[in-house]
């Protein structure tokens, strides 16, 4: 399993946390924000908080996030 890491976005940090079956949980500025799963080549989604189940709204912030950690991962 990949060790967490951070990544900062307009001057935010935001640290990632990757669990199994792709699913990350970010935290942002400490406390937990969202967990988030790829869908497609440029699509994330977000997963409900209680459920875990994948919500299929565009969220432009959560597609931001999952093509940071894919750059991360290029690194």
């Amino acid at each position: 399993m990949q060790e967490p890491f951070d990544i900062e976005i307009n001057g935010m940090i935001y640290s990632v946390f990757p669990e199994e079956d792709g699913i990350y949980t970010i935290f942002k500025e400490g406390v937990e924000y969202l967990k988030i799963q790829k869908d497609a080549e440029n699509h994330w989604l977000k997963l409900d908080e209680i459920t875990e189940i994948p919500l299929f709204d565009a969220d432009p912030e959560v597609d931001l996030l999952g093509k940071e950690i894919l750059l991360y991962q290029e690194e």
